[in-house]
């Protein structure tokens, strides 16, 4: 469903990505972890063809986003760090601009809309302005327009950043459900989220993949943040005396 061969992207000296290389199938959960500047969020938005790579490529679903960028996307759910929406909108009107974007019309738009709202559970702040709404709740907002079109491939940026912890275990849940016909890459900071969800976990430091692996086999390492540290721990330090 995910292929991403040697991706890379150059900022001028900086090495944001380096030949990044996974694969990913349908029913996988992929955990990508790294700290802050690893290159988590430079990958994904590659991938969603938010930014061009320098070289390498990646295709979703079978199509490149380099050559095809146009099929690429319409395969692609794409929730970015942050959540950038149009506030003024209601979630109901930017639900229905994103179904109608994707090339939904009449009662497969309403359709599409309807399952997204019940699944991320938005009825009742669903005509209130998205300027208005918590933090957590935008958040479900930006995972309903990523999910309305039943994706092949869904990257998800922190996708349970702001939630309590009622609605992590909804999310949780959902994308659980979701994986059963979907490649999910999930990036996140919360160890316990890989636990919770992920069945593969890749770990990336100064921009290059450092362990690709099984959450279990990490775990058996010893405690997911000692481990995690441990990892990632070399490339930093390079990258500062770099």
């Amino acid at each position: 469903m995910l292929e991403v061969e040697a991706l890379t992207k150059r900022f001028d000296r900086l090495v944001a990505a380096d030949r990044v290389t996974f694969s990913l199938a349908r029913g996988e959960v992929l955990g990508f972890l790294g700290p802050n500047g690893a290159g988590k969020s430079t990958t994904m938005r590659m991938i969603a063809g938010f930014l061009p790579p320098t070289s390498g490529t990646a295709r979703v679903c079978g199509h490149d986003v380099v050559t095809a960028p146009i099929a690429a996307r319409r395969a692609l759910g794409y929730l970015p760090e942050g959540a950038p929406l149009y506030g003024e909108m209601t979630p109901a009107g930017l639900l229905d601009f994103v179904a109608r974007a994707r090339g939904f019309r009449g009662a497969a738009k309403a359709s599409r809309v309807s399952r997204a709202v019940e699944r991320l559970e938005l009825e009742r702040v669903l005509h209130q302005p998205i300027d208005t709404l918590s933090k957590g709740f935008r958040r479900r907002v930006g995972l309903a327009q990523a999910i309305l079109h039943e994706p092949g491939v869904l990257i998800l940026d922190e996708p349970t950043d702001g939630l309590d912890p009622n609605q992590k275990r909804q999310v949780r849940a959902l994308l659980r459900e979701l994986s059963a016909n979907t490649a999910i890459v999930v990036s996140t900071h919360i160890l316990e989220e890989v636990e919770a969800v992920c069945s593969r976990a890749i770990v990336i430091a100064g921009g290059r993949v450092v362990v690709d692996s099984t959450p279990s086999e990490l775990a058996a390492r010893g405690p997911l943040d000692e481990v995690f540290h441990a990892l990632t721990r070399p490339s930093e330090a390079a990258a500062a005396e770099a």
